[in-house]
C-alpha cells in the first residue's frame, strides 16, 4: 500500500519566520489528515551560507514547535552532490543543456542596448530578464578551451530544444484549495523563464534540478509549499519528463506577509523564530496565531 509522503524543505541559509512555520504546520496537518507520512529535508546546497550553525538552528526552531518527522533520516542535499552529478551528465548527454559565460553585468548591458532601441526584452515570472542565448550554438572547441582557461560559467538549459522532446503538453495537478481534496489541472508553460540555469562552475546543481530529483528519490506525492513557487512549478514538470521522474501533485499555499504586503524575509527586518521565543511566545500561542490550534 502506498501511503502518501510529504517533506518539509527549508534552507538553512538563514532564520525561520512565520512563513516557514506555517509552511511546515501545514505540511504536518496534511500528512495527518491523509493518513501519510512527512518527511525533513535541508536544502544546503549553497555550502557557504549553509552553515552548520544555521542548520542546527533549523532543528531547534522545528524542535521548538513541536514538529516531529518520519524516518528515514533527514536528508542532505550537501551529501548527495554526486548524486545530481549523474542527473545533470544525463541532459548533458542528451544535448539539453549548455555552458554560458556571460556575467550578470553582461546581460544587464545586452538588454540595455536591446531595450534603448524601443523594443522590450522578454522576462521570467519573477521579472528577471531572460538570457540572452548567444553561446546557445557556440562550438565545442570554444567552450572547451574557455572552460580549460578557468572562466566562470554556468550550464543553462535549452528550453527550446527540451520543449521540442516533449509528445504532449505538460500539466500538473494543483490543490483547489488547502485541504488538499479537491484538485484542477494547470498548464505548465517553461518557456516563460528562458534558459534557466540547472548547475554553476562553482555550484554543481542548481533548486531547479535538485528539487525534482529529490522529490523523487524520497517518493514524495504530495508538494505542499509556499505560493511564491507556483510559476516555478513549469519548470519541475519539465525536468520531471525529461528525467523519467514521477510526478506528484502540487498545493501551493498562501504567503505570511508583513505589514507592508511584502513576503517575509529577514533581509526586511522580518522575525524570527528564534526572536518570538526570546520574547517569550510559546509555540502554541503561534500556532494559534497561524491558525492550527487544534494540532
Amino acid at each position: 500500500m502506498t501511503y502518501p509522503r510529504l517533506r518539509f524543505a527549508p534552507s538553512p541559509n538563514g532564520a525561520l519566520h512565520l512563513g516557514h512555520a506555517y509552511s511546515a504546520l501545514l505540511n504536518e496537518k496534511l500528512a495527518r489528515e491523509l493518513d501519510g507520512i512527512l518527511l525533513l529535508r535541508i536544502e544546503d546546497i549553497d555550502t557557504a551560507r549553509c552553515t552548520p550553525e544555521k542548520r542546527q538552528a533549523v532543528f531547534d526552531d522545528l524542535a521548538w514547535l513541536g514538529l516531529s518527522f518520519d524516518p528515514p533520516t533527514t536528508r542532505l542535499q550537501s551529501a548527495h552532490f554526486d548524486f545530481y552529478g549523474v542527473a545533470l551528465e544525463k541532459l548533458r548527454k542528451m544535448e539539453l543543456v549548455y555552458p554560458a559565460f556571460m556575467t550578470r553585468g553582461e546581460i544587464r548591458s545586452h538588454v540595455a542596448r536591446f531595450e534603448a532601441r524601443g523594443k522590450s526584452w522578454p522576462r521570467d515570472p519573477d521579472g528577471s530578464p531572460h538570457y540572452p542565448g548567444i553561446e546557445r550554438e557556440m562550438d565545442d572547441a570554444t567552450r572547451k578551451q574557455r572552460i580549460a582557461e578557468g572562466q566562470p560559467f554556468a550550464w543553462r538549459l535549452d528550453v527550446r530544444r527540451a520543449l521540442a522532446r516533449l509528445e504532449k503538453p505538460l500539466t500538473w495537478q494543483e490543490a483547489t484549495d488547502e485541504t488538499a481534496t479537491t484538485w484542477r489541472l494547470e498548464t505548465a508553460d517553461p518557456a516563460r523563464w528562458g534558459d534557466i540555469i540547472i548547475a554553476r562552475s562553482d555550484t554543481p546543481v542548481s533548486y531547479h534540478l535538485v528539487v525534482v530529483l529529490d522529490d523523487a528519490v524520497q517518493s514524495i506525492t504530495h508538494v505542499v509549499r509556499g505560493r511564491d513557487l507556483f510559476e516555478a512549478t513549469a519548470v519541475h514538470r519539465l525536468l520531471q519528463t525529461l528525467l523519467d521522474l514521477p510526478e506528484p501533485v502540487y498545493l501551493h499555499h498562501r504567503l505570511i506577509l508583513d505589514e507592508t504586503g511584502h513576503k517575509l524575509a529577514k533581509s526586511r527586518g522580518s522575525m524570527s523564530l528564534a526572536d518570538y521565543r526570546a520574547h517569550g511566545v510559546t509555540s502554541t500561542e503561534l500556532r494559534v496565531r497561524l491558525g492550527f490550534a487544534s494540532l
